[in-house]
């Protein structure tokens, strides 16, 4: 069997999978190479680093990471085993290199691996109000399972410690609002000005919470839409043991197994992470939680449609030497 990198098609359907992955404000932080045909390296794309609100390079890590499990998944169904390590040792410090992938031959993928796959596409982050229906015991199970499979958790917070974290969420958003490079930031790569730093089209839209929701973030806000949203949203966190490159790296690929699986059940998902990008603003580390640091706080519910989000054209992500 003909390896996917030696081809340009095989290619093709690799980085087109990898980019369809959720990132930070849709970002789309990455770029791909081919060296010699035998592996393929997922780098980071500095241009499209946030400075102001990640500056360690948390955000970037994870959506990394999302993209390298979708590039996993890809070169599985097409019948290879895919090999990969993180953050190469290539002794240059200032090196944009996070993982290399080299296909292994190996049995065909099963069914379960197919069907996962075709969820790459169905995948979103939906930002309308949820239903408020509770997802059901099983289904969280399967997700807790998804994660840890990626070398994570998945923390599952509700009562109190659900009510405390969405008072978080509040102050959080409150405080990032009142920063001016943070809005700046924030309306270069959203949209919220008007145009998107890159061309790509105004990101997907969301309707503003109506004040007493929890602050979901609409982004592209341009019809002034308000909603009242779920009034106790289930939440769970995804976390690591440690805090570092390869547990952001970890993280993403674990994020993303979990809304892949949470897509195939029809459970949407967004993210409030506020908290998470005042901390990293601030440089601050975090109370580290018994099961981890946490890494994405995660709104999980049944939502309607929503489109997809822009998407970056291959040629610009990829380079075959």
């Amino acid at each position: 069997m003909l390896s996917p990198l030696a081809t340009h098609a095989g290619l093709r359907r690799l980085v087109t999978a990898a980019g369809a992955a959720p990132s930070v404000h849709n970002t789309q932080p990455w770029r791909f190479g081919v060296h010699r045909r035998e592996h393929i390296e997922l780098h980071a794309d500095p241009d499209r680093r946030l400075p102001v609100a990640d500056p360690r390079g948390r955000s970037l890590h994870i959506s990394c990471g999302a993209a390298l499990f979708n590039l996993r998944l890809a070169l599985r169904v097409a019948g290879w085993r895919p090999v990969s390590w993180p953050l190469p040792a290539i002794g240059d410090a200032g090196s944009t290199l996070l993982a290399a992938v080299r296909p292994v031959r190996a049995p065909l993928a099963s069914a379960a691996e197919h069907e996962l796959y075709a969820a790459i596409q169905d995948r979103r982050t939906n930002r309308r109000p949820f239903s408020g229906a509770l997802v059901p015991a099983g289904v969280m199970a399967e997700l807790a399972a998804a994660v840890r499979l990626e070398g994570a958790e998945l923390v599952r917070v509700d009562g109190p410690a659900g009510t405390a974290l969405l008072e978080e969420v509040a102050m959080a958003e409150e405080r990032l609002a009142s920063d001016a490079g943070y809005r700046a930031e924030l309306a270069r790569w959203t949209g919220g000005d008007g145009r998107r730093r890159d061309g790509l089209p105004p990101y997907v839209q969301g309707p503003r919470p109506d004040g007493v929701s929890v602050p979901v973030r609409g982004f592209a806000r341009t019809n002034g839409e308000t909603a009242r949203f779920e009034a106790r949203p289930q939440l769970v966190v995804v976390t690591t043991t440690g805090d570092g490159p390869q547990d952001w790296l970890r993280a993403g690929q674990a994020l993303q197994r979990m809304l892949l699986v949470a897509t195939l059940h029809g459970v949407s998902a967004s993210f409030l992470n506020q908290p998470l990008d005042l901390r990293d603003m601030r440089r601050h580390s975090d109370p580290r939680h018994r099961r981890g640091h946490p890494q994405m706080i995660v709104r999980i519910g049944y939502g309607p449609a929503v489109p997809r989000a822009p998407r970056r054209p291959v040629p610009e992500v990829l380079s075959a030497a």
